[in-house]
């Protein structure tokens, strides 16, 4: 498997969830990682990113609620999610952030955040 995130569930607004990526080997060494997400109705959006030397980029929605973390021992990128608001709802994906890198899309994992 390429790629493959889990992590999500239902969780109430205020809530926190800690979403994880395994990689392969060679995914996780290729460049920077990210975290899009895609709510019913809407684009998929590059919501958290992190380079192979740990450079972190947030959309700005997401800034100082989530936190992209990678370890490299295990080829996995976390997303922290905290401080979670109905809005943060969608699916969430992992990938690598380059267009001409990405890989085809998985399942994802879904969040939901709703009291």
């Amino acid at each position: 498997v390429q790629l493959q995130a889990s992590g999500g569930g239902l969780v109430q607004p205020g809530g926190s969830l800690r979403l994880s990526c395994a990689a392969s080997a060679s995914t996780y060494s290729a460049g920077a990682m990210g975290w899009f997400r895609q709510a019913p109705g809407k684009q998929r959006e590059l919501v958290a990113g992190i380079t192979s030397g740990g450079t972190t980029r947030y959309e700005d929605s997401v800034k100082d609620r989530f936190t992209i973390s990678r370890d490299n021992a295990k080829s996995t990128v976390y997303l922290q999610m905290n401080s979670l608001k109905p809005e943060d709802t969608a699916v969430y994906y992992c990938n690598l952030v380059p267009a001409f890198q990405r890989l085809p899309w998985g399942q994802g994992t879904l969040v939901t955040v709703s009291s």
